[in-house]
């Protein structure tokens, strides 16, 4: 396949190497303000990953019009602003690929949706979900993601196109709650990292556990289907999410309550305000991302809102 990646991060660089690497051909777009892009293009590495020169480089959006595929992996709330330069653009019929998790905020559509809105209607959309982190892919260390679509045939073949010896890609069988549970698991990051800077760790155990029913809870009201939280794309993620010392989100919610600055991008700080109008649009008690909201938006103190979390009422093991 030809492809055009839209975002020179450490997913969307790591993708166009990995892409590359698996025998495609790859070109990596970045704006040409983008300090990252500027390293790729006098460097061709970050650090992390070194792209060969066979990878195409470049600050013109108008490649993506040439490819039969764009993978797109950038902040979850430029995702609009991006659509729209591309529908004018004259992006159309494209395989799409978001390599990304997040809601809006403001309406709480998942990103599938923003696109879908934002897209000429040629276009098929995918999206490209789970567990990894780009230090250990590098280090060769393989892991299982999803790929889900409301095109099944569009599904079928990027699974095939882009599995391999390092990524295992399966079949996802519900775009909503893929969607929700992998933008979800990044709240529940950052409350464990909270955990982490409270010196309460070991209450993690009853965190992914109540995490996952919650955000279940959630998925079902909203007509996914709640079995997806338990899945890669939520629970299956959580081994990335809350316990790595690569885990952006976890590193900011210990950040946080420790006073410390943390300049990395935390998905978790703008899906949980998402989740909020969620939660009260399909009149779904979130807990933990309550909690997490208070303290990142409403000056709550971490330890008493973090605590209090496991101070409830008793209730069954299995309605936690």
């Amino acid at each position: 396949m030809n492809i055009t990646v839209i975002g020179c991060g450490r997913w969307g660089s790591f993708i166009t190497w990995y892409l590359s690497r698996i025998g495609h051909t790859v070109a990596l777009y970045g704006r040409a303000e983008s300090a990252r892009m500027r390293a790729f293009c006098e460097t061709r590495t970050n650090g992390l990953v070194t792209l060969g020169p066979q990878v195409e480089l470049t600050h013109d959006l108008s490649r993506a019009l040439c490819s039969d595929a764009v993978v797109i992996s950038i902040n979850s709330q430029g995702l609009a602003a991006l659509a729209a330069e591309l529908r004018c653009a004259g992006l159309r019929d494209k395989l799409v690929i978001l390599c990304m998790k997040g809601l809006e905020v403001g309406t709480g559509r998942r990103l599938s949706e923003i696109a879908k809105a934002g897209l000429d209607p040629s276009n098929r959309i995918a999206v490209w979900l789970g567990p990894g982190h780009v230090q250990e892919f590098c280090r060769g260390v393989p892991n299982c993601m999803v790929i889900d679509s409301e095109q099944e045939d569009a599904k079928r073949y990027l699974v095939d196109a882009f599995s391999s010896d390092l990524i295992r890609f399966y079949y996802g069988q519900d775009l909503l709650g893929n969607e929700v549970g992998a933008a979800s698991k990044n709240v529940v990051g950052i409350a464990a990292g909270m955990l982490d800077g409270l010196g309460l760790s070991s209450l993690k155990g009853a965190l992914m556990s109540r995490g996952t029913r919650e955000i279940a809870r959630l998925i079902r009201a909203m007509g996914g289907d709640e079995l997806s939280a338990y899945g890669l794309c939520h629970l299956g993620d959580y081994e990335a999410t809350v316990f790595s010392q690569y885990s952006h989100n976890r590193q900011y919610g210990e950040s946080f309550v420790r006073g410390e600055r943390f300049e990395a991008l935390a998905e978790g700080c703008y899906t949980v305000q998402a989740l909020m109008t969620l939660g009260t649009r399909y009149e779904v008690e979130l807990p933990i991302c309550a909690a997490v909201n208070a303290v990142l938006y409403q000056q709550a103190d971490p330890r008493d809102s973090i605590s209090a979390l496991f101070e409830r009422s008793l209730k069954n093991e299995f309605y936690l």
